[in-house]
Formats: C-alpha cells, sequence, structure tokens
C-alpha cells in the first residue's frame, strides 16, 4: 500500500497518538531525538554543528508554544528585510545572501518555518495546515515588529509570506519573490480546484525517485512526495541542485522520519487555499501601489508559471529574468539576487535579465 493510500485511511491523523504510545516501550538518545512534549519534536543542536558557511547566531522566540528559530543579522535599525524558505528547506538556505544584504546596512530576518530547519516540529500530519503556517509567520512579524520591510519568498516562501503581507500590508514597504505562485481560484474552480488536484495526484500515484529524476513536473512532485513513507530530503535536493548542493545541511533538521511531517505534507496542501489566496489578491495584490519585484529563474521545472501571474495582476510588478538558475535561486545565485534587491531596494535602474555561473556560486 502506498502512502497515498495510508493518508485517505486517516495515518496522519493517528501518528501522534502512536508517538505517544511508542514512547512508552522504547528510549531515544538525545544526541538522535527530542521529543519536547507529546507530539512536538525539537532537532537536537548536535546535528547542526558541522555546517559549513553558517557562522549566523541562533535566534528564537516563542509562539504558540513553539519555538520559531530565525536569523537576525546586519544593524538593529537598518530597514528589515524579511526571508522566508519553502520546501524542504531552511534558513541555510539563504547563507550566501545575508552578508551581502548585512552587509549594505539592511537588517536581515530569516525564520525557519514550523517543521523545518532548528524551529519546533509537530510529529503528525494532521497538525499542519497552509493556514497554520501563515498564521505563525504572521505573529512571528508582529513579534518582532517588522515594519517597512522589504519581502523575499520563493517556493512555499513565497505562498505563506505573500499572505503574511495581505494580512500586514501596512508592514511592508516592498515585495520581491522568485520561483513561486499564489495559486488561486474563484467561483466554481475555488470551491472544486483542490478536491480536483487530490483526484489527480491519487491517479498518478505511486511515484518513485526516479520517475521524478526523469520527469519533474509540480503535480509529480506531489505524487511522489505522498508515495513515499519517508521523504529522502538529501536526494530530493540533489535531483533539483543536480548535484550541487551540500545535501548534508538539508538532511541536518530531520534525525528520523517522524521529523518530517511538514516536509511530507505540505507539497500536498499547496491548492488548499485557493478561495482565500483569491481574496488576496483582490483585496491587495491586484491593487498594490508599492515596489513588487518579480525575479524567475529560467531553469525551475516546478512553479514557472507563477511568473506570468505576478506580472499580469500586479500594477507595479517589474521583471528580471535570472539565467543559469534552477529552482533554488538562492542556491544558484544567491549573491546576484542579493544585489538585484540591494539595486531594487535603493530604487536603481534594473536590467532586463542577469546570468549566473553555478559552478562558481556553488
Amino acid at each position: 500500500m502506498n502512502r497515498f493510500a495510508s493518508l485517505r485511511k486517516g495515518r496522519a491523523g493517528m501518528l501522534s497518538c502512536a508517538l505517544v504510545a511508542v514512547g512508552l516501550l522504547f528510549s531515544t538518545s538525545v544526541a538522535d531525538a527530542e521529543e519536547i512534549r507529546p507530539g512536538v519534536l525539537r532537532t537536537p543542536e548536535a546535528r547542526f554543528a558541522s555546517l559549513q558557511d553558517f557562522p549566523f547566531e541562533s535566534h528564537y522566540t516563542d509562539i504558540d508554544g513553539m519555538r520559531i528559530h530565525y536569523l537576525d543579522e546586519g544593524p538593529r535599525n537598518g530597514e528589515p528585510i524579511l526571508l522566508i524558505h519553502g520546501e524542504p528547506t531552511w534558513s541555510y538556505l539563504f547563507r550566501k545572501m545575508i552578508p551581502i544584504l548585512a552587509g549594505a546596512g539592511y537588517r536581515v530576518v530569516a525564520p525557519d518555518l514550523v517543521g523545518f530547519g532548528k524551529s519546533d516540529k509537530y510529529a503528525a500530519e494532521s497538525a499542519y495546515s497552509y493556514p497554520m503556517q501563515i498564521e505563525f509567520m504572521r505573529k512571528f512579524v508582529v513579534a518582532l515588529d517588522l515594519r517597512d520591510a522589504t519581502f523575499f519568498g520563493q517556493d512555499w516562501g513565497g505562498l505563506i509570506g505573500l499572505r503574511v503581507v495581505a494580512a500586514e500590508p501596512d508592514r511592508f514597504a516592498r515585495v520581491v519573490v522568485s520561483n513561486t505562485a499564489l495559486a488561486s481560484a474563484g467561483g466554481l474552480g475555488g470551491k472544486i480546484g483542490y478536491p480536483a488536484f487530490k483526484a489527480l495526484v491519487w491517479w498518478l500515484s505511486p511515484l518513485s525517485l526516479e520517475d521524478i529524476r526523469t520527469d519533474l513536473t509540480f503535480p509529480r512532485w506531489v505524487a511522489y512526495s505522498q508515495s513515499v513513507e519517508d521523504l529522502p530530503v538529501g536526494e530530493v535536493m540533489d535531483i533539483l541542485g543536480q548535484g550541487r548542493y551540500p545535501i548534508e545541511a538539508y538532511e541536518a533538521p530531520f534525525p528520523e522520519q517522524r521529523y518530517k511531517a511538514a516536509a511530507q505534507i505540505m507539497p500536498y496542501l499547496v491548492p488548499s487555499q485557493l478561495e482565500e489566496n483569491e481574496l488576496a489578491w483582490e483585496t491587495v495584490f491586484d491593487k498594490w501601489d508599492k515596489p513588487f519585484l518579480v525575479a524567475f529563474t529560467d531553469d525551475d521545472p516546478l512553479t514557472g508559471e507563477g511568473k506570468a501571474v505576478f506580472l499580469e495582476r500586479v500594477p507595479t510588478a517589474q521583471n528580471v529574468d535570472i539565467l543559469g538558475a534552477g529552482h533554488f535561486v538562492q542556491e544558484d545565485a544567491g549573491p546576484e539576487l542579493a544585489q538585484l534587491m540591494i539595486d531594487f531596494m535603493q530604487g536603481r535602474p534594473l536590467p532586463t535579465e542577469i546570468s549566473v555561473d553555478t559552478k562558481r556560486n556553488n
């Protein structure tokens, strides 16, 4: 039986109870696992001890009983930049951008989403939802009292962060998006879109890692993520980066399968807020009068269609194509993207495209 069929039988909703029972029978080394309370896991700090090129100090804040990890670099009185990562990464993804942005005088804030990086993780997939992630990040922005901020989002970082911007528009001065989307639909499409997507995923399942290595599209990625019991984060990052990325850094937050509930279920939730996202478009982004930069890459098999929607619907949208980079633009073009953002934030003229050398950047 594949994982998708297991979901339909409620396996995800039973996982937290099973964890409590198992905990009574077996003890686990703190070096490998740390359950801070029933159903909530915290990756041991030892997992991050040997990371390369990550000299940043960790910061933490408590939101609704979950410890949220974030980086906070640059002058505290600098204009803030909020960087939100996607799936299945964490704030490590921004290590090439942060020194450049902070060096230009900006305060750079990069949180780890709940379930990722050094932030606390629910063990049950049923604990995760799109609105839950939005609300954690909204409360995070309010807790840090970020104002006149520039938001950057890629992958799930855009899906979540754009909804935070829509909920707190007065806190944001401008927006930058890359390789992301804000999937939306109104009317009948909004009501049947997600059930139709789930049916498509069911029809495509099961898929193997080799299947997506051969033909990677967004629906096939979701079908694969729902076909496996234990998402191989390192191998997925290796496919997306074509061998360029330090996969051990992306495996570090996940000592074992039960830490991966968010990484496992989040792809399946992407179209789960179609009507709510459409409302965000209609009330905020269709009327956006502040700077908005669209900086997609030319080699992203997952989110390329989102680019046209941003350019069509956001009145102030500017477009810069990043050539030679893949889905994780922060890895492939981190320094170039950081400099592009600085030019954008400081109102300088922008090129229509920039090219990167991924061998040099990695």
